[in-house]
């Protein structure tokens, strides 16, 4: 009599314990035939992984009687190779030394308590060393059998793909992604590259083209080896007879599909080309390859569109088995939208790097020498967040220093940082003092959005904070306003380190502050010193108050030697500084060395405003500029403009009349200031007009001109040529 348990009677343990002795051949080897007296037949085992319309096998059942030794086992499949189950062998000689206590301290309690052990991950060890992840469940054996039945999954390959496509989209740079998904591909060959559009690879916008026009570049490839001469490697264009042969391939009937050429020959015949064998084919010897397109689904019914081709060479001897085709494809499938997502990345990063080098300072001129230093340190910002730095020339050879932060990251933020980067230029340079334009700039971004709808969308220009700082390199004194941002830090020639210290402001567009003017700060500067703007990412830490923060900015902007390249300075301080704060914002740093004008360079007079003064204006500059051994037409014109400025300012303005001469490179510099609010227009006045003809004269002798507004009136600036 059949002593198997019947259904009726047997736990589900027992009835998988069962099936799987059943599925256990004897003698080693897979049997058909009888299992029990129902007439039941044992499930015959694939001979051949892969083999076409068979799925591969990955189940195997090991049984193993009371002293855990093996009695019977069928390990044949290809998926376990080099598993050493023998008959009569302990089991624990399959396991990694490591793991041996604790599944056998498992063993023994199944045996003791009956109680299974279903579906635990578990390491098998190969005779060559290497190990195989399968997912082991332990159960009781089904009677009369004594000891335990072990069933063995195969998860390898399963696993592989969930660990690969969680590696693949780990980064958002297009290079990175394409080198992780051929890196998961390795796992299939011999060598895997991935090609992509060049207009994925470059970020732009994908869309449905003619298949003629595709343009391929090779954007991973692994291992990393010495390539034949001639072979495509990473960077590289395809040629492009070759992207036109891979695109119609993997388009075939205008859909998508893998493909595989099994061997060298078939390859030669399809490229027909010598020199398309040479830049596809990695080396000489025989190898099949399989392609599988980059697909990214149309949204909204439109159709899919290829992003590029990965492919997989392998040896001839390993032909590619449908449930491998389907493994890669599945991965690629999987993978293709992180590729997009690198691919927006991309056109993103490069959007806001062209807006970002246009907010760069520029180089410092003869009276000041600036660099900067800008460090993002979030990766999904595409390089650049709301932090901003510029310094640029002003009239009277000043210049301007700005340093903001908006607040946020990405593309957003970036957009706001430019429209107040570029306003602040234009009304500096328009002539506004720094509290002016900050005002200006509160409006302004009263009106770009508000917290709501900026923070939905990752940045907000409310709360933006601005510190503007104006150098004269004449009076050697920087004037500066601040709304919200950090105090800048100045070091002087004798090596005094100090926080310009100013009255605290909300940041731009705060509503919930009241309406208070800005303060306008005054400070000293003699030629030699250096000053430091920066945003709160350089110097906040968690462990530290603010104020230790900047103490440590402080304390290393002052270790630069006056002999210092100011660049190389500039990165070492954000550097020792990153290492010490380990910043978690952007970081952003300003510095300026204020050289200052020689004082042979400058002279300035102060006249009361009386009829003769811009007779004794003529003969004070006249006797400066023998001196400075001017070129007599040089003299001749700048004689004409001091008289003209001066003779204005006399008759629109009241109170005493400065004049400054400057003298900078080639060009000569001519100040005059008044007590006068009118701003002086250049109108179209007829030849005949009693006035208006100054400014024209003013106009025609000049390269430029213009206004700037001081605290007690005005400023009118000209710049001749010399």
């Amino acid at each position: 009599m059949d002593s198997t348990p019947s259904p009726s009677s047997s736990s589900p343990f027992d009835l998988v314990s069962s099936a799987l002795g059943r599925y256990i051949p004897r003698g080693g080897e897979a049997a058909a035939g009888p299992a029990d007296s129902q007439g039941e037949r044992t499930a015959r085992p694939s001979q051949h992984a892969g083999t076409a319309g068979r799925q591969e096998q990955i189940l195997g059942a090991v049984n193993l009687d009371r002293d855990l030794r093996i009695t019977r086992c069928n390990l044949d499949a290809p998926v376990f190779a080099g598993l050493n189950a023998v008959t009569g062998r302990p089991f624990a000689d399959l396991l990694p030394p490591g793991d041996v206590p604790t599944v056998t301290r498992r063993l023994l309690q199944v045996l003791d308590t009956g109680e299974a052990h279903v579906a635990r991950v578990q390491r098998l060890r190969r005779d060559d060393g290497s190990e195989l992840v399968v997912s082991m469940s332990i159960l009781s054996a089904a009677a009369p059998q004594e000891g335990l039945t072990v069933s063995v999954i195969a998860m390898a390959r399963r696993l592989h793909l969930y660990a690969a496509e969680n590696a693949v989209g780990t980064s958002l740079d297009i290079g990175e992604t394409a080198q992780s998904l051929a890196e998961s591909l390795l796992a299939w060959g011999e060598v895997a590259a991935v090609d992509l559009d060049f207009a994925v690879w470059t970020g732009e916008a994908v869309t449905e083209r003619a298949q003629g026009r595709i343009r391929l570049r090779r954007a991973a490839l692994v291992p990393d080896r010495a390539w034949p001469e001639g072979y495509v490697t990473l960077g590289d264009d395809l040629p492009g007879d070759a992207s036109r042969l891979l695109s119609l391939a993997v388009r075939r009937d205008d859909v998508a599909q893998a493909i595989v050429i099994p061997d060298r020959e078939a390859m030669e015949r399809v490229l027909g080309d010598p020199r398309l064998v040479r830049a596809l084919v990695p080396g000489e010897r025989p190898a099949s390859v399989a392609c599988i397109p980059l697909v990214l689904e149309g949204l909204d019914g439109a159709p899919p569109v290829v992003l590029g081709v990965a492919e997989v060479w392998r040896r001839t001897d390993r032909p590619f088995h449908d449930s491998e085709l389907f493994d890669l494809q599945e991965l690629v499938a999987r993978t293709a939208h992180h590729v997009d997502l690198a691919r927006q990345h991309q056109r993103e990063h490069t959007q806001v790097l062209a807006l970002q080098r246009r907010l760069l300072p520029r180089a410092g001129g003869d009276t000041i020498v600036v660099a900067s230093v800008y460090q993002p340190t979030t990766p999904d910002s595409a390089g650049v967040g709301g932090d901003w730095v510029n310094s640029f020339p002003l009239p009277g050879g000043r210049t301007a220093l700005v340093v903001g932060d908006v607040v946020g990251h990405g593309l957003g933020a970036a957009a706001v940082m430019g429209q107040l980067s570029m306003e602040a230029r234009a009304l500096l340079s328009a002539g506004l003092a720094p509290d002016e334009v900050l005002a200006h700039l509160d409006e302004t971004v009263t009106l770009l959005d508000d917290t709501e709808a900026g923070l939905a969308a990752g940045y907000s220009a409310l709360g933006s904070t601005c510190c503007i700082a104006v150098y004269d390199p004449v009076s050697h004194q920087v004037v500066l306003s601040s709304a919200g941002h950090l105090p800048p830090v100045l070091v002087l020639p004798d090596g005094h380190t100090s926080t310009l210290i100013v009255r605290p402001h909300p940041g731009l567009g705060a509503e919930f502050a009241l309406r208070e003017p800005y303060d306008v700060h005054t400070f000293a500067a003699p030629p030699g010193s250096l000053i430091a703007l920066y945003t709160d990412g350089l110097v906040e830490d968690p462990a530290v108050s603010i104020d230790e923060g900047i103490g440590r900015l402080a304390d290393a902007v002052c270790t630069v030697h006056p002999w210092d390249d100011l660049q190389q300075a500039a990165r070492r301080v954000v550097a020792e500084l990153s290492i010490r704060m380990r910043p978690r914002d952007d970081v952003t740093l300003l510095l300026a060395r204020l050289v200052g004008c020689r004082k042979q360079d400058t002279a300035s007079w102060r006249l009361p405003a009386r009829d003769d003064a811009a007779a004794r204006a003529r003969a004070l500059v006249s006797a400066l500029l023998r001196q400075w051994r001017t070129r007599d037409d040089t003299r001749d014109s700048v004689m004409l403009l001091v008289s003209e400025l001066v003779t204005n300012a006399v008759r629109f303005a009241t109170g005493p009349i400065t004049v400054r001469l400057i003298r900078a490179g080639h060009s000569l510099l001519c100040e005059v200031g008044d007590t006068g609010n009118g701003r002086p227009r250049l109108g179209r006045g007829g030849v005949l007009d009693d006035s208006g003809r100054g400014l024209h004269v003013v106009h025609r002798l000049t390269t430029r001109w213009g206004v700037r507004w001081t605290e007690t009136g005005k400023v009118v600036w000209a710049e001749i040529a010399g």
